[in-house]
């Protein structure tokens, strides 16, 4: 057969991606870049918002009138909530829920191939990542989250923590690493959850990918900002380890946090970015705000400014808060109106804005390995993109005959480009 993947959401749908796309390969199925050439078609839907749950029925309206021979398989978080409606949808051909993903290949195999066994088999160190022209790999470490932020629907989506062996997690390592890849990110729901159900932990994996595996970069997507050691930064000493974390605030207001039912004060997360900034010098951390939350004041909300500005960031993302049909918080009272939210929302883009610029000037001059990964020919010249340890776009201009793509080189970060959110590198 062959299998086209898709994805729509977060880091762990991509990580599960990469997963699907081995045991396909294993088993001698053929990974496609374009749905239209595909005897079968996966999708792996989100349901963060109720915008992502939208984009999932329109990409599989698209998906199904684009090919309408091939088999369509959705699966995700979307799939899971609104099983009954995605099975009746037009084009579905086999909803595979989130308790099930990860014998999603056994089952479509079983439904649309039998149980014959293709002619060809896969070869050695064929690597699904680079036909997909990646030159990262997400590693899904965990699944699901104990803790129920009230406007989080993916905790009900994904159910109970369940985490993959540190044997398994290192084999998986050690064959992309076969294959060529330079950089592993770490993925789950609850990612500083880890373990809680194996007896290990975060921090164990960590020291076990450090000892047993000669990967040279490893990141970690997402990560909530508690059950972290207070030894957890130290991890940082070994600089394949990247210094970079995204830790998710949401708000820089202590009552809009309860009311979150999130399990971190802002003084707990001010003594986290001081861990992790005194690890590494330029340690770069990033998060997430939520504008509008039910009942946010304006008192509450100018906390949540000077907070954020009082730490910086190397990057926020932002959302207006919407409510989401199945969550403790589309229950609560006191909904901010949108004219509100809107107003809020810009006055924090522009604050994440003016932050972002001032953390990449404080990277000029410095000399950083970048690992570079896309390549396009403008005027004789070959331009690339990359990023560096601390997870900063850059970009770079070289002669047509250098290679770049796929090498960490050092390379001088010379200036900043606000329009295209880039450094500029010069590779020595």
């Amino acid at each position: 057969m062959k299998v086209h993947l898709k994805a729509l959401g977060c880091r762990l749908n991509e990580a599960e991606l990469e997963q699907w796309s081995h045991d396909f390969r294993a088993k001698g199925h053929a990974m496609v870049p374009d749905h239209e050439d595909a005897d079968i078609v996966v999708l792996n839907t989100c349901a963060v918002t109720a915008d992502a749950g939208k984009k999932s029925r329109k990409l599989m309206n698209r998906l199904y009138r684009e090919n309408p021979e091939s088999k369509l398989v959705v699966s995700g978080c979307y799939a899971t909530l609104e099983a009954d409606k995605v099975a009746e949808h037009m084009g579905v051909d086999l909803v595979v829920p989130n308790p099930q993903k990860d014998k999603l290949p056994e089952l479509v195999m079983d439904k649309f191939a039998g149980n014959v066994m293709p002619l060809v088999a896969m070869e050695p160190g064929e690597s699904s990542l680079f036909a997909r022209g990646r030159q990262r790999a997400f590693i899904k470490i965990q699944d699901g989250c104990r803790y129920r932020c009230t406007f989080c629907i993916v905790t009900v989506a994904r159910g109970e923590e369940k985490s993959r062996t540190l044997a398994d997690i290192i084999a998986e390592v050690q064959r992309l690493q076969e294959q060529g890849i330079q950089e592993i990110v770490l993925t789950g729901v609850h990612v500083g959850g880890y373990g809680s159900d194996l007896d290990t932990s975060l921090y164990e994996l960590v020291k076990a990918i450090l000892s047993e595996t000669d990967i040279p970069r490893i990141r970690f997507a997402s990560v909530e900002p508690w059950d972290l050691p207070d030894e957890f930064f130290a991890l940082f000493e070994n600089n394949r380890l990247l210094p970079h974390m995204h830790l998710p605030l949401q708000s820089g207001s202590d009552t809009v946090l309860r009311r979150m039912s999130r399990r971190c004060k802002t003084d707990s997360f001010r003594h986290l970015v001081e861990q992790a900034r005194q690890s590494v010098p330029g340690f770069n951390v990033t998060s997430d705000i939520i504008v509008g939350f039910p009942g946010e004041t304006e008192e509450e909300w100018r906390q949540t400014m000077e907070y954020v500005e009082s730490v910086g960031f190397g990057h926020l993302h932002i959302f207006s808060y919407s409510a989401r049909e199945g969550t403790k918080a589309a229950r609560l009272s006191n909904s901010v109106e949108e004219a509100v939210k809107k107003m809020r929302s810009l006055e924090m883009h522009q604050l994440a804005e003016r932050l972002k610029q001032d953390f990449a000037s404080s990277q000029l001059g410095q000399s950083v390995p970048v690992l570079w990964e896309r390549q396009r020919i403008e005027g004789g010249k070959a331009k690339y993109s990359g990023y560096t340890p601390n997870f900063m776009k850059v970009e770079t201009s070289v002669s047509n005959t250098v290679l770049l793509e796929n090498r960490i080189v050092d390379t001088r970060l010379s200036a900043y480009n606000a329009e295209n959110q880039s450094l500029t590198g010069i590779v020595e």
